[in-house]
């Protein structure tokens, strides 16, 4: 509790520094990711790509101080890093199954922790908020939200789209694949069967647009929701006078805690489901 006494106001008077800052700036968060070192060989390099860089920097930093001691009875770094690799892989198991999430597990559970460490460090003040503005009255961040830039979470769903089509093509085979998708269900005859081969056909050309589509809709949700959430922040900082801007944002600021953890968690929930939907053969139990 003296901990946290002590780290609380010194909390406050961050977010009062950095709103004041944002407040005052009256700017709003871009759509697109720009590049703080335009005009230098680092132009190509943007304001959300540092901050995925340090997201993956974090977490192999602390990969190897879980794996640099370890014990049978695991205690610190280890034990936070079992319990973390052990809920996340039985999670998973229970919609995949044993074979398949012995396979894709090194994807989901990278992929979830790179979502949610790029997600927190989002929500770090001055993240979005400070850097600077040209004669026109142009904001430029020096930092930027890695999935409030379409461009990450985009290829996050195109990277999966493409592994599940691998994954289900050497699961269940070109074949299976295919009559998965156009073969009617159930066992037919006659002039039934001939309009259940026409109506399937139909409903499986449906299911094509609509595997096109799940990765659009992946890269949108988690692109809308994260930068939804700062162009909230912001405008409530704006909103209010200067010296107690960050008050209205602080109870907003906490629940984005929870929404980078759910939009994590669903992303990679609806990447699993999508497989298993695929490459269930029927005769595994999933539970």
């Amino acid at each position: 509790m003296t901990f946290f006494s002590r780290l609380f106001p010194l909390l406050v008077a961050l977010f009062a520094s950095i709103s004041s800052a944002s407040a005052a700036g009256g700017h709003q968060l871009p759509l697109y990711a720009e590049s703080p070192f335009e005009g230098t060989f680092f132009s190509w390099v943007s304001n959300s790509m540092i901050m995925v860089w340090l997201a993956a920097a974090l977490i192999i930093l602390f990969c190897r101080a879980a794996t640099k001691k370890l014990s049978l009875v695991p205690q610190g770094a280890q034990n936070f890093a079992e319990w973390l690799i052990e809920s996340l892989y039985d999670f998973f198991g229970n919609i995949l199954g044993e074979h398949l999430v012995k396979r894709t597990f090194w994807f989901f559970g990278a992929t979830f922790m790179l979502i949610l460490t790029v997600n927190y460090l989002g929500l770090i003040p001055g993240v979005g908020t400070l850097g600077t503005t040209d004669s026109h009255g142009h904001f430029k961040g020096l930092l930027r939200g890695g999935n409030a830039d379409l461009n990450m979470t985009a290829a996050m769903a195109i990277t999966f789209f493409a592994l599940w089509i691998f994954w289900s093509f050497s699961e269940i085979g070109a074949k299976n694949f295919f009559a998965h998708i156009f073969a009617p269900k159930g066992k037919f005859s006659g002039v039934m069967k001939v309009g259940m081969v026409v109506i399937f056909f139909l409903v499986g050309i449906l299911e094509i647009v609509s595997i096109f589509i799940r990765p659009v809709a992946l890269s949108f949700r988690l692109f809308g929701n994260i930068y939804g959430g700062e162009q909230t922040l912001e405008g409530l900082m704006a909103l209010v006078p200067q010296s107690i801007a960050f008050l209205p944002a602080l109870p907003f600021y906490f629940m984005e805690l929870l929404v980078g953890l759910v939009q994590a968690l669903v992303f990679t929930l609806l990447c699993a489901v999508f497989l298993a939907l695929m490459c269930d053969h029927g005769d595994e139990e999933h539970h």
